[in-house]
């Protein structure tokens, strides 16, 4: 007597395997983990719809290069943070001479270590340069505007807060220009209405520069500042998405009134 096959119980969607893509011939076992791994964390975090959210969103019409400029300074923050971490590997906040001598090693011992002393030297007036295009760019469209007012403030403490980590940059090689350039900027923010004596005092550490001064600058420049930056540039870039960009001055809004009379 011939034996009776049961049909296979229907499996969930997940569980089956993938159509293969148009045109494809062989299957591509690694790719397919990838996507299940994708698929397994976004089940889970619900990623993909915050980056749709962000990514996937309307422009308006005249959209131009000038529009790029601030994903260029973001990159460029991008870019100071992976070299100052690298840098700060090797680095001694130590004013008696092991500042400079960790500077000095770097540029000339450790591999391809002034190709990346470079780019965050570099990097850091690009930077400045950059952030002052789009804060113009931001001024002259009228972007600053409502409801975009609070981005405004945001971007001017980040204006701010990137001329501050130049500064606090600029003393830790520790050399003779750095120090006497450092010293000349914090007696100049001496010199400022009621909170310059204070920000002078805080600055230095004490009544003159000397060890506690650079490891202050030290810490400012790496841990402070770039905290702070993280988090207001995830609000103005949270603040971006949600209200859009601003059209072009010279590209006019369509009026309804005069489209239903042409109609």
């Amino acid at each position: 007597m011939p034996k009776l096959k049961l049909p296979a119980p229907p499996l969930p969607d997940r569980l089956n395997p993938r159509p293969k893509r148009p045109g494809s011939t062989k299957t591509k076992p690694l790719a397919e983990a990838g996507i299940s791994a994708i698929d397994w964390v976004d089940e889970r975090t619900s990623l993909s719809q915050g980056a749709r959210w962000m990514m996937f969103r309307k422009i308006p019409k005249g959209t131009n290069w000038f529009y790029t400029l601030g994903s260029a300074t973001l990159f460029a923050f991008l870019s100071q943070t992976v070299t100052g971490v690298f840098l700060a590997m090797y680095y001694r906040p130590d004013a008696a001479g092991g500042a400079y001598e960790s500077v000095r090693y770097i540029t000339n011992e450790v591999f391809l270590g002034e190709f990346v002393r470079g780019m965050h030297k570099w990097g850091s007036s690009v930077m400045v340069i950059l952030i002052f295009l789009h804060m113009a760019r931001t001024f002259f469209f009228g972007a600053y505007k409502y409801p975009r007012e609070l981005n405004w403030v945001i971007g001017v403490a980040l204006l701010v807060l990137t001329m501050a980590m130049s500064f606090t940059g600029y003393l830790l090689p520790f050399d003779q220009r750095s120090y006497w350039a450092t010293i000349v900027g914090v007696n100049i923010n001496g010199t400022g209405p009621f909170v310059g004596p204070y920000l002078s005092d805080f600055l230095r550490a004490g009544p003159e520069f000397g060890a506690t001064t650079l490891a202050r600058f030290y810490a400012i420049h790496m841990l402070l500042i770039p905290g702070i930056l993280a988090a207001l540039i995830g609000a103005h870039l949270y603040l971006v998405a949600k209200l859009g960009t601003t059209a072009p001055p010279w590209i006019k809004a369509d009026d309804p009134v005069q489209k239903e009379e042409k109609a």
